[in-house]
C-alpha cells in the first residue's frame, strides 16, 4: 500500500517537469548534445543544404553513436560519430561536443547502404 502512494506522489511531483531517464552511454551522449546549441557545419555536399537545426534535431532522436570512432579522452570538445536516418538516408555524422555549444564537422552519406 505504501509504495502505491509513494508512486502517486511521484507523480505528482514530478508532473510537468522536464524529467528523463538516460542510463545508457548512448541515450547520455545524445542527450547532452541535444541540450545545445549548434554553430558552424563544416564539409558537406550539395545534398545536405537542408540540413538544419530541425533536421539536426529529428536526427537525433533515432541517431547512434559510434563510440569506436568517437575520441572521448580529449579535453577541450570531444569528438563524437553519429549514425542514423534524414529524409529516408542513412547518414553519419562527425561533431565537435564542446562545454556551450557543438559543431558539426561533417556529413556524409553512409557507404554501408
Amino acid at each position: 500500500m505504501g509504495f502505491a502512494v509513494g508512486l502517486v506522489f511521484l507523480s505528482f511531483v514530478l508532473k510537468g517537469k522536464k524529467t528523463s531517464c538516460n542510463y545508457g552511454p548512448n541515450d547520455r551522449v545524445i542527450s547532452n548534445i541535444s541540450k545545445k546549441s549548434w554553430g558552424s557545419v563544416g564539409h558537406t555536399s550539395s545534398e545536405f543544404s537542408s540540413f538544419d537545426s530541425i533536421a539536426f534535431r529529428s536526427f537525433l532522436k533515432m541517431a547512434s553513436v559510434d563510440f569506436g570512432k568517437s575520441d572521448r579522452e580529449k579535453d577541450s570538445c570531444k569528438t563524437y560519430y553519429l549514425t542514423g536516418y534524414w529524409e529516408d538516408k542513412n547518414i553519419n555524422v562527425e561533431l565537435e561536443n564542446c562545454d556551450e555549444m557543438i559543431n558539426i564537422i561533417q556529413l556524409s552519406k553512409n557507404l554501408s547502404d
